[in-house]
């Protein structure tokens, strides 16, 4: 086992893997850099995805009625609860190329 998150013995990762982790890194740099003006639900759903494929099921509690964002991410963070983290980055990067197309991003 791994200990304190520290990466496998070398040639453990597939390629695809490392190949979706590199690309996945690019599609959060490039949503990052959006200067577009997208929507809420849209803003909500790389979100959630992001969180997912980098922190994995949610682990914090749910933010009270009052905090009416801090709320809406956390339910849409929770509604990839069980999604893998590599199936969190495939969608991410997915998503990020589908509003790139929508918006004519130029990143």
């Amino acid at each position: 086992m791994w200990d304190n998150h520290l990466m496998p013995p070398a040639g453990t990762i597939t390629s695809s893997l490392t190949m979706s982790q590199a690309e996945f890194e690019k599609a959060a740099a490039m949503v990052k850099e959006m200067k577009i003006p997208i929507s809420d639900q849209e803003k909500l759903e790389i979100y959630s995805l992001y969180k997912q494929a980098t922190m994995g099921d949610i682990n914090i509690p749910c933010p009270c009625a009052t905090d009416a964002t801090g709320k809406a991410k956390w339910e849409a963070w929770n509604g990839c609860k069980g999604m893998s983290k590599a199936d969190a980055m495939k969608n991410y990067i997915a998503k990020a190329e589908e509003l790139k197309k929508k918006y004519g991003a130029k990143n």
